[in-house]
Formats: C-alpha cells, structure tokens, sequence
C-alpha cells in the first residue's frame, strides 16, 4: 500500500466561477477519485489546513507526495517548506503539476528559478512520449492530446533533469519539456506539465494513467541506513 497526500492550495476553486464548474470538489479531489486504487491509500490537504495540513505526522507517513499550486506560492510558510524538502531528502516521492513549477519547494529542491515562458489561449496540447521504456510511460501510447491547454514554452529554468518522459508541442509552435525526473538525496521527483485550473485535464485517462504510473516510480524503496560524521574505526581491519 502506498501512502499517498494530494497537496491543493485550493484558492482558484473557491474565488472563480469558472474554475469551480471544472472542479466543484476541487481539483485534489479530482486527482483523488482519478487514480483511486487498492494499491493506494489517498489523503488530501489543503493550504487553509493548520500547518496547510502538511505536519510532522502527516509527512512523516506519507509516501508520495503530489503538489498542485498556483494563486498562493507565497502563502506557503517556510517551515512547512523547510519540513516537505528534508521528507524529499530523506526519500519521499514528490510530484509536482502545473504551475507547481514556481512552488517553494520544487524551486527549493532545483535550485533555478523554475521560470518559463506561458499563455492562455486554449490551444491544443500534444504530449509526445519520448521515453517508452520508463515506468511513468507505462500504457501511454506514442502520444496524446489534451484539445485544450495552457501553454508553458522553453526556456524552462531547471537543471538538466535525469530523465525527459515526455515532450509537448503547442499550436502556437511552442516546445516543452513537460515530464522530467530528478532525484534530490533519497528522493525522486516528478515534475507533469499539464493542468491548467480552467481546463478538466484531471479527468483525462492519459493524464491521469502518467499520474498513477509516476506514484508508483516515485515511492520509497526499502530504505537503506545513511551514517554521516566521523568513523573513528574502518568497518573492518585491512586484511594484508
């Protein structure tokens, strides 16, 4: 069983007319009901929660965690930042959506300003799966269309991610690198492109397939006991 916490700042769906009939339960709980599983065990949390409902206790049993923010970047409190980025080192997977891209912690964790070029003009998006063999790729075809998107375009200011999954081309004639991984100490990180709050991309069966693929690629492995500091003694005498 995988532990789960879908992370919604959940402003859009409560001050938007427009976004709220897309995500009338918001749209963490889209993403809940969309990749529901035997396999997983799903909790949500939301920025108004005390401690934006990421304490100690919940991090510390969360296995993924996924990250979807947009209005409220700033709102974020440092400590809660400070306390999801050690989770991450530490070996907990973390997926971030969207405009999750300029959020505390994956700016945090990629040490770049995560910036890009943008446009809302409801244009076909196609995500072309460059990468297979990966297990996020899993039952994705050569690609997909999501019929309306925002457009995120290069440069996108990351570091050079480990692996590309996916790559997208807009109407406009736009390129982006739109599902990267990287690993940062224990953990791995995932970052998905589409999924702009005006749009229903969180009910669409592809995006939503690469969602659940990439929870199970991001859990923990068995954990392997990390020692820092000073040895004072070898593990064992120089056999001469």
């Amino acid at each position: 069983m995988i532990n789960i916490t879908i992370w919604n700042e959940f402003v859009h769906e409560q001050v938007h007319e427009k976004v709220r009939e897309v995500y009338p339960k918001g749209i963490h709980h889209a993403i809940a009901e969309g990749i529901r599983s035997d396999a997983f065990n799903i909790r949500t949390a939301t920025l108004d929660q005390p401690e934006h409902g990421l304490t100690e206790e919940v991090l510390n049993s969360t296995d993924v965690l996924i990250w979807w923010g947009h209005m409220a970047h700033d709102k974020v409190s440092d400590e809660v930042v400070a306390r999801v980025v050690d989770r991450v080192l530490k070996g907990m997977g973390l997926i971030v959506l969207h405009s999750g891209h300029f959020s505390k912690p994956f700016k945090k964790l990629m040490g770049t300003s995560c910036d890009l070029l943008w446009r809302e003009a409801n244009e076909q998006e196609i995500l072309w799966n460059v990468n297979p063999s990966h297990p996020i790729a899993k039952g994705i075809d050569t690609h997909f269309i999501l019929d309306h998107e925002e457009m995120y375009g290069e440069f996108f200011d990351i570091p050079a991610p480990d692996e590309i999954v996916f790559i997208s081309n807009f109407q406009g004639g736009e390129v982006f690198r739109s599902g990267c991984t990287f690993r940062r100490g224990q953990g791995k990180i995932f970052y998905f492109r589409p999924g702009h709050e005006t749009h229903p991309t969180y009910f669409n069966s592809n995006v939503l397939q690469v969602i659940s693929n990439a929870v199970h690629w991001a859990s923990p492995d068995q954990p392997v006991p990390v020692t820092f500091g000073h040895r004072p003694n070898p593990v064992r005498p120089l056999e001469m």
